[in-house]
């Protein structure tokens, strides 16, 4: 019967999940991958069986470590249990001694990681975890296990003397039955025990198993499927839509059966570690916004809107989960009203996620009066504060061991609200407005967009030609340089695009600019929310790409980097035409000594990573190497740096809107920043650069500057 109901309560969930779009997973095109087939199973192995992620948390990890294979180990030595109850005959097993001795070692170790975890959970108090009766039930499980085990171990020594193996390989069990020898078992009254504790033992171990696909460890079968289909996605790209399909009845995502089932599969692959919320800026800082409780909750809302569309019970047997039905049916969750409470009066340097993390389970509750059907998942779900709180940076991501993905699912709803309801914050409203007329966020006139060119050669006396005017002279660039709406408008971004003309300049690079031709990437309108306008921008840019033939492409801008990288190729970007952040090819001209730089700088340098160039690309070592290269520069790291930097707060479009709630994530970061008492804050992205510029203003530091790293290079290079 335990089988049969695992069977239906695993059933259950697969039909939930199959609810969902049929497109699984992206294809190659779209998913995009530069790993071999091989090279991919790999990843995915070292993931599982060698827990990778899990152990950059060290205790936590190797406590994982030890109950998984532990858990392995022990179901053999249950078999040999169940086995011997049932037949009066021991389970051939080769090597019995070394059998038997591995088992109790495992028990042991797994019991006193179990102990462990409950003192993490309960006693250490750890933020990113669940506290109260729910999350204990799994360490009360496995704890029982091996409570059983041994005691079946030690009645069945005093109860058969003569069948039992030698002490040596039983330390544990011997002193037990010694134990309860002292305390008056006898052999007859070790029988009772023993077979007490043999259905004990078989009853804990199969309500386990029923348990398991009705919890969140259901990520002990889905974890590795989800990590299989997840496998070799490496560019990040957001999945495309199709605006031109007649048969769409909405785009994006407004309900849970929208979402792609990969999508869903995430939800049950959740292991609520909270190592995602623990690393989330906006959790960080003050917002509702959670990326644990966001799959939680939308794990939740496809179990009870799956069991309301299939009929199919989702709580199996449901005596055993009364509390979770009225007797009119089902209760479903639904968001209250709770927002996070702020202490004013905190360091901002303080990340604590406790005030998000209370608000959560304070909101998240089940309502006995409201139907699944009359739930809408935007709105009593995922609040939209939460939906616009993202800044896509994929920090949460990256931490999951289970390989969830939770920027794509936001950036779907984002997609909903913008096409299909119109709903979008004020300011992003102004900025997408402001991009459609006039293709920039301030709306700045479009003629504007190449008045940098001869600012550029004001200040630095260097003429910077269009691609037109090489191609009137029948000649061709050997890079063009993408401006960005930063690099052209913004006064501040402009000296970054500058030092990156002298230094191309000085290493004899032959390089033009599309100039007015330029239009804006469309990162922005694509993180929140508007696909349409972001295809029509990366179409006009891919047509003036083409009618060139541009092939090599430099950008100071991360945003613009990964759009036309990684996701301009879904529109038609010929994969030849090669796309390089300007740190990259700056690292390169050093390397072939192109560049050299002479003059000494004196400062004391803290880089501040991008995530759309880190996360998103792996790029972590370029800019470093550029610092390291000029004389005078020393560069210090942020506790928070390199794949576990904290986001700056402007990616996802949080550039053009307020922050509501909380601390501004760019005075929390500055705050990281300055604990290691630069002179620099270093960047390689102009969105950076202005937050922190920004948060050293709002702290009154001024004996500190933020600068792009191609302005300390051209300043060691060039002088001035």
């Amino acid at each position: 019967m335990a089988i049969v109901w695992f069977g239906m309560a695993v059933m259950s969930r697969v039909s939930y999940m199959r609810l969902g779009q049929a497109t699984f997973r992206a294809p190659p095109h779209e998913g995009g991958s530069d790993k071999s087939a091989a090279a991919q199973t790999a990843d995915v192995a070292v993931q599982v069986f060698g827990h990778r992620k899990l152990l950059r948390d060290v205790r936590s990890g190797v406590m994982h470590l030890l109950l998984f294979y532990g858990f392995i180990v022990l179901q053999f030595g249950a078999l040999a249990i169940i086995w011997e109850g049932l037949t009066d005959h021991v389970l051939p097993y080769a090597r019995w001694n070394a059998f038997a001795i591995s088992q109790e070692t495992t028990v042991a170790v797994v019991f006193v990681a179990v102990l462990y975890g409950v003192f993490r959970r309960y006693g250490e108090r750890l933020e990113r975890l669940k506290r109260g009766l729910k999350p204990a039930v799994v360490s009360l499980f496995i704890g029982g296990i091996c409570i059983t085990v041994l005691l079946t171990l030690g009645f069945g020594r005093i109860a058969s003397p003569d069948t039992a193996h030698s002490a040596a390989y039983a330390p544990i069990s011997s002193a037990l039955a010694d134990l309860l020898k002292a305390i008056g078992f006898t052999e007859q009254s070790a029988s009772y025990g023993y077979e007490t504790a043999w259905w004990l033992h078989l009853l804990v171990l199969l309500a386990f198993l029923v348990y398991v696909p009705q919890s969140k460890h259901f990520h002990l079968m889905t974890a590795p499927i989800n990590l299989w289909f997840g496998r070799g996605v490496t560019r990040r790209a957001l999945q495309p839509i199709n605006l031109e399909d007649e048969n769409a009845e909405s785009f994006g995502v407004g309900q849970i059966e929208q979402f792609r089932r990969k999508q869903l599969l995430d939800l049950y692959a959740c292991v609520e570690c909270g190592r995602c919320t623990n690393v989330c800026p906006a959790s960080n800082t003050g917002k509702l916004l959670s990326p644990m409780h966001l799959i939680v909750k939308l794990r939740d809302h496809l179990t009870e809107k799956g069991a309301s569309v299939t009929k199919r019970q989702p709580y199996i047997p449901a005596w055993a989960w009364a509390a979770g039905h009225t007797k009119d049916g089902q209760q479903v969750h639904v968001m209250g009203a709770s927002m996070p409470i702020w202490n004013g009066s905190r360091d901002a340097a303080d990340t604590s996620i406790a005030p998000t993390m209370e608000a959560q389970a304070e909101s998240w509750q089940k309502s006995t009066g409201t139907a699944i059907e009359d739930v809408s998942m935007i709105g009593d779900v995922m609040t939209e504060s939460e939906l616009w709180s993202c800044t896509t940076c994929r920090n949460c991501e990256d931490q999951c061991p289970v390989g969830n993905e939770h920027v794509d699912k936001i950036i779907d709803m984002r997609r909903h609200l913008v096409l299909m309801e119109g709903r979008l914050p004020a300011e992003g409203q102004r900025a997408m407005q402001n991009i459609e007329r006039q293709g920039n966020p301030w709306g700045l006139p479009r003629a504007d967009r190449a008045a940098w060119m001869d600012a550029c050669k004001e200040q630095t006396g260097i003429t910077v030609e269009t691609v037109r005017d090489y191609e009137r002279r029948g000649e061709r660039p050997d890079w063009v340089i993408w401006a960005g709406s930063m690099g052209a408008y913004d006064a501040r971004s402009r000296k970054v695009l500058f030092a990156l003309v002298q230094l191309l300049d000085a290493a004899g690079v032959r390089f033009a600019t599309l100039g007015a031709e330029e239009r804006n990437s469309g990162d922005t309108p694509r993180r929140l929310g508007n696909e349409l306008l972001f295809q029509e921008l990366c179409a006009e840019n891919i047509a003036t790409i083409e009618r060139y033939s541009i092939r090599q492409i430099v950008t100071a801008c991360p945003h613009t980097f990964h759009a036309m990288r990684n996701e301009y190729i879904d529109f038609g970007l010929p994969a030849d035409v090669e796309v390089v952040h300007h740190t990259e090819l700056l690292n390169r001209l050093l390397d072939e000594g192109r560049l050299r730089p002479a003059k000494k700088v004196e400062a004391r340098v803290v880089y501040h990573d991008s995530c759309y160039m880190g996360r998103y690309n792996g790029s972590y070592a370029a800019p470093r190497r550029i610092l390291r290269a000029v004389p005078g520069v020393s560069v210090v790291e942020m506790e928070r740096s390199g794949r576990n930097a904290m986001c700056c707060g402007a990616g996802g479009g949080m550039m053009w809107m307020e922050e509501k709630a909380g601390v501004r994530v760019n005075v929390a970061r500055v705050t990281q920043a300055l604990a290691t008492e630069p002179e620099v804050i270093g960047s390689g992205c102009p969105y950076c650069l202005t937050m922190m510029e920004d948060g050293l203003r709002q702290l009154e530091r001024d004996n500190v500057n933020a600068r792009d790293v191609a302005e300390l290079l051209a300043e060691s290079v060039c002088g001035g």
